[in-house]
């Protein structure tokens, strides 16, 4: 098969996008499948054409990539890719959209509040407090704030690089994580890291954080339910990831979603797919098939 790995991009996630799509292009290419790497170029739509191939492979992170906006040019080209398509990207893409449809059918969500740029911040004042940007994936620009102060200077900062900030109750308690692959929910993975919070820094540094298969089968089989309704409840195809926040009665609140998760060394989603049996070969292959 011949299949295009997109990769790298415009976003703030361009280098975790090159590192993941060069890790999937070299064990496509160790199956025996003819890859082309390709940047997210303004002449995408033309290379496309010119090489035909059977199927894109989509490692792009963030804008442009994970939103949407690409899947409806592949759409448009006629040419079929992996992951989800427009509206579930889309809509994964955007935190305060995809809180309002959790909300809306019962799934544990911490409250928030989202600001766009050019309004005033509303009165918060259920603090530490989670501030983060709506529309970005691996945590870039997130930070806790302890008070007013620090809640203004965190937002008007995100506003250089987004229009759309989410303002967060801060949960305190275990960070968790759950891949979906093709409808089945994978082990579940529980984060630990080691300065307190689980931002860009401690996902992509070496020895930053700890991970640990949770052993609690009924906590598991939770999280793994719920995560499995995330993925369908939001129209998400082949592959997701969905974070949680379990508080210390064992409460699982759904953070984010994520449509396309990190092939990188360091990455949750394959090492989830190692524990449940499962090659980088093999979780590929199910992925393309």
């Amino acid at each position: 098969m011949k299949i295009a790995v997109l990769m790298g991009g415009r976003s703030s996630e361009r280098e975790v996008s090159l590192k993941t799509g060069r890790a999937v292009a070299d064990a496509l290419r160790e199956l025996g499948h003819e890859v082309v790497e390709l940047d997210l170029t303004p002449d995408l739509a033309c290379r496309l054409l010119d090489i035909k191939p059977d199927r894109v492979f989509i490692a792009l992170h963030g804008p442009y990539g994970e939103d949407g906006r690409v899947q409806g040019l592949l759409d448009i080209l006629g040419i079929p890719y992996t992951g989800s398509g427009v509206l579930g990207s889309a809509i994964a893409m955007d935190k305060d959209v995809t809180k309002r449809l959790l909300r809306s059918e019962g799934i544990p969500t911490p409250d928030w509040v989202c600001v766009r740029k050019g309004e005033a911040i509303p009165e918060w004042s259920g603090f530490p407090a989670v501030v983060k940007p709506a529309d970005q994936g691996s945590s870039v620009g997130l930070s806790v704030v302890k008070d007013e102060e620090e809640l203004e200077k965190s937002v008007k900062e995100l506003f250089r690089t987004t229009d759309k900030v989410l303002i967060e109750s801060f949960v305190e308690g275990r960070d968790m994580t759950v891949g979906v692959l093709k409808e089945r929910p994978l082990p579940v993975i529980e984060i630990i890291p080691k300065k307190g919070i689980y931002d860009y820094e401690s996902k992509y540094t070496k020895g930053a954080t700890e991970y640990r298969f949770l052993e609690d089968e009924e906590l598991s089989k939770e999280l793994q339910e719920i995560a499995l309704k995330v993925h369908t409840l939001l129209e998400l195809r082949d592959i997701s990831r969905v974070d949680f926040r379990v508080d210390g009665e064992g409460k699982a609140y759904v953070l984010e979603v994520n449509t396309i998760p990190g092939m990188t060394e360091l990455s949750l989603f394959p090492m989830a797919c190692r524990k449940a049996g499962m090659s980088f070969a093999d979780m590929l292959s199910i992925i393309i098939g």
